[in-house]
């Protein structure tokens, strides 16, 4: 167990492993050619790993680009003293333009006011700034809609103070309907074309997420955007890439006691024991982030086996009922990993959540400690 500096008094944590984030991005790096640029999305807290452990590692190892949602989420990053170019892949509002310039990060747009303002402020400061245009192929979001990217890009590219670095797009469904993807990927790269045609050539074009950069080779263009195969988690089964976890999720026992048979657990009595038994109680709940609709469902581990959880997630506990086991106060849970043979994933837990893997990952709290290997 890490030292009370590292995780406090609390004995629940959380293990992130760099070693195995690496060899993640080097397994990706492989089923590129070798100038298509990597991305990688660090934003949420690089998916509830670490935002700047990950980011300083992902440097390390030549990442292209790092993509966060937000000024804030970048700027953490160059106090930090990460150097790598770093995209905003969500929108901002005009009167927060300057900490672009003060901290070096590129935004993205898709509409003509806001390359306006940033051509003003560029003039101003006497410093071109380099963007990336969203476009719109069918997710919804944010983008210019496809039929209006054209026009879009032209008017941005006459502008003095601005360099269109980056133009992309996003996958909507790229992981259940191969027909809707395709035709995503034939409208944008008909745009790229035709700008290409047009005399306007913009260096880093990108789409392809995790599944995307698997799936469809098509959507490579210059660079990708992974985040989920990053972290070791799979957006769907036999993806055919060597991938390691990268998070591990553990607590310990802190309290046991002998129960009889017809014993209720937790909350609304939703667990009653069949024979008498063992409840064993864990300093982890909801409070963290882990999700309450898994009271009742989600396994976790204990001497290498598997338990399950017993009555409702409280915020800050959890029970097991651990049968005939006789644990020790101390001994090591996990929630999240291996432990002898048995291994519990995101994924099995998003599935009983009827939920995703970013979600579960992305959930868990600041009051679990990181803890970094490497």
């Amino acid at each position: 167990m890490p030292d009370k500096d590292k995780i406090g008094y609390r004995p629940t944590w959380a293990e992130v492993n760099l070693n195995n984030l690496e060899h993640n991005f080097r397994e990706v790096k492989s089923l590129l050619p070798g100038e298509v640029k990597v991305l990688v999305t660090v934003k949420a807290d690089a998916y509830g790993h670490g935002l700047i452990a990950v980011s300083k590692r992902l440097s390390a190892c030549g990442v292209d680009y790092l993509g966060v949602a937000s000024i804030d989420e970048g700027i953490k990053l160059r106090k930090a003293g990460v150097k790598t170019p770093i995209l905003l892949l969500g929108l901002i509002l005009k009167e927060d333009i300057q900490p672009l310039f003060t901290y070096r990060l590129t935004p993205t747009i898709c509409d003509r006011q806001m390359a306006w303002a940033l051509n003003a402020k560029a003039g101003a400061l006497g410093k071109p700034i380099r963007l990336h245009i969203k476009v719109d192929t069918g997710m919804g979001r944010i983008g210019v809609l496809h039929n209006g990217a054209f026009k879009l890009v032209k008017d941005i590219h006459k502008f003095k103070n601005i360099i269109i670095e980056g133009i992309f797009t996003h996958f909507a469904s790229a992981d259940i309907d191969r027909k809707f993807t395709i035709c995503q990927i034939n409208l944008f790269e008909k745009l790229v074309g035709n700008l290409r045609e047009s005399g306007i050539v913009i260096p880093l074009v990108h789409t392809a997420n995790s599944i995307g950069l698997i799936d469809y080779k098509d959507s490579h263009f210059t660079m990708v955007r992974p985040g989920l195969v990053i972290y070791g988690l799979h957006p769907r089964e036999s993806l055919g890439v060597n991938l390691k976890p990268v998070l591990a999720l553990k607590t310990r026992v802190v309290f046991i006691k002998q129960v009889g048979a017809g014993y209720s657990v937790s909350y609304g009595r939703t667990y009653v024991t069949k024979r008498p038994a063992r409840i064993v109680t864990l300093p982890i709940g909801y409070g963290d982030g882990y999700p309450r609709n898994l009271s009742n469902l989600a396994p976790l581990l204990i001497a290498g086996r598997r338990f399950r959880i017993s009555g409702r997630i409280c915020m800050d506990q959890i029970m097991v009922d651990a049968g005939n086991l006789g644990p020790k106060i101390g001994d090591e849970v996990v929630l999240i990993g291996s432990q002898g043979r048995q291994k519990i994933t995101a994924e099995e837990l998003a599935d009983l959540s009827g939920t995703i893997s970013y979600e579960i990952v992305c959930g868990l709290g600041s009051r679990i400690p990181r803890i970094y290997i490497s």
